[in-house]
């Protein structure tokens, strides 16, 4: 996981969030994915960094990516 990207139970149910805050990772991509700037989520949450947001992007792109495993074909009996 990512050092800026934490999973807390005790901490806004457990949803990942930026290291040290209450901020989802989801709210972040949110904005981004909403059209706002990485400047824009920077101004509406001021306690997060350039590299917050940039981890937040970087773990969604990790949990976005597919492990294919191929499989041996079944023998006939």
């Amino acid at each position: 996981m990512e050092e800026r990207i934490t999973a807390d139970p005790a901490i806004c149910g457990g949803e990942a969030c930026v290291k040290g805050t209450r901020v989802p990772v989801y709210v972040v991509l949110d904005f981004l994915g909403a059209g706002d700037s990485i400047e824009d989520v920077l101004k509406e949450y001021p306690q997060l960094e350039r590299e917050d947001v940039l981890a937040c992007i970087r773990y969604a792109s990790q949990l976005a990516k597919e492990e294919i495993e191929v499989l041996e074909p079944l023998q006939k009996c």
